[in-house]
């Protein structure tokens, strides 16, 4: 191999793991078989008490047993959102064939989104706090109430010590925690990085999702999850992690192990809006979408398919849509648009799962379909009625926030060491 085409692969960021923890399932293999199914997580919530809301559904994780992952030490320090990060780097880790070692733990880290952190927790340490006082808080519950104590646990359980960030970043802290350390395994500064993102469902979840009016049913109807869907009336909570290993090409290849696909660019924006209102017009999206294409090195045509992050909203699902019919305007081949948010519900740090997704959905050569949809808002190449077989060389994984906050992160194939055009 030539010095030039030595230096490319090291500059190439490829997927070699991934280890999730879902309301689909424990690991890839239960997580994929659901998955391309068309399998749905959402039911009726049954870890809390839902009869003072107007919605009662949820994807909560089930049959996660945290002790077949975690050391016995670090169990009872680990509160549920630490428990299910550390269990899918775990897995990450494993499925990457990577070992910590005393030789390599100084450059293997963690770059983890999580929208809202432990607020199952955080509301137990304030309920004591404030009423009780400072003196009767279970001090084991300080340490877990700040956003970056999942990846401290995970690298204390895992044995590494290398770069350690969480990225808190409205719906978008996933996307922008790969993106994050993808350019950190460019520059060099870490061999190895686990990277994605986690959020769990609580009680205070749920009652703010209520007090914000983004919770199906919304304005009457059914209570479900539909994305893209023309009956579709709010989201459904979810909660779960997903995690990704990245390395260079030049690594993996080195250690002899075939990655799932690489990152091949990233792009990151924003557009004007309220708060806690999503983006009404496409501006942001295409803007977005076009720097990350550019960053890639890729157009519009290249995409054969798109992980949306439409959730059921009436306007995030609508604007989003519109979007893609804009940036896919002429093409003769339009892109397969796929979300698994009718699955999974929204998370709003869900862009782990929906990454150990599409590096499933490379590997495999098919892609989930929209569960819920039934009557499609727009004429798009919806993936309706079950899996759709396709070979996929260049994939988009979009990252919409409240706030007017975009990531889209480009995958591409990369079987034999070679990029697929």
């Amino acid at each position: 191999m030539d010095k030039n085409r030595q230096m490319d692969n090291a500059k190439r960021v490829v997927v070699t793991g991934i280890g999730m923890v879902t309301p689909l399932g424990i690991g890839k293999e239960e997580f994929g078989r659901k998955l391309f199914a068309g399998d749905c997580a959402i039911d009726t919530i049954k870890t809390f008490d839902t009869s003072s809301f107007p919605s009662h559904l949820g994807a909560e994780v089930t049959n996660f047993t945290p002790r077949d992952f975690i050391s016995v030490k670090n169990l009872r320090r680990m509160d549920k959102i630490a428990l299910m990060t550390a269990a899918s780097a775990r897995l990450a880790l494993e499925d990457a064939g990577m070992k910590i070692t005393d030789e390599n733990r100084d450059r293997v880290g963690i770059i983890l989104g999580t929208a809202f952190g432990a607020t199952d927790v955080t509301v137990q340490f304030a309920g004591t706090l404030l009423t009780e006082g400072p003196a009767f808080v279970n001090p084991i519950l300080v340490p877990n109430t700040v956003m970056n104590a999942p990846a401290g646990h995970t690298s204390i359980e895992l044995g590494f010590r290398g770069v350690n960030t969480t990225v808190t970043h409205f719906a978008v802290s996933a996307e922008t925690a790969i993106a994050y350390a993808a350019a950190e395994i460019r520059r060099g500064t870490a061999d190895f990085i686990l990277t994605g993102g986690v959020d769990i469902l609580s009680k205070f979840y749920y009652e703010a999702q209520t007090k914000f009016h983004g919770l199906s049913p919304q304005n009457g109807g059914p209570e479900a999850c539909r994305p893209f869907d023309l009956d579709r009336n709010g989201a459904v909570a979810g909660e779960g992690c997903g995690i990704i290993c990245l390395e260079s090409m030049q690594s993996a290849m080195a250690r002899g192990h075939k990655p799932y696909c690489e990152i091949k660019g990233t792009g990151m924006g924003s557009s004007l809006t309220t708060p806690t209102g999503w983006p009404e017009n496409t501006d942001g999206i295409r803007r977005t979408f076009s720097r990350a294409l550019k960053n890639a090195g890729s157009d519009a045509a290249s995409i054969q398919t798109v992980f949306a992050a439409a959730n059921g909203g009436k306007v995030l699902d609508a604007t989003e849509a519109q979007a893609y019919e804009e940036i896919f305007a002429g093409l003769e081949k339009k892109p397969l648009i796929t979300s698994l948010k009718g699955a999974i519900g929204e998370s709003f740090s869900g862009g782990g799962i929906r990454a150990c997704a599409l590096a499933l959905s490379m590997e495999k050569n098919m892609l989930p379909p929209v569960v819920g949809l039934t009557k499609p808002l727009r004429p798009l190449a919806f993936v309706a009625g079950g899996k759709k077989d396709i070979e996929i060389n260049n994939a988009a994984l979009a990252g919409i926030s409240f706030g007017g906050t975009y990531a889209y992160l480009i995958f591409g194939n990369c079987r034999n060491g070679e990029a697929k055009n």
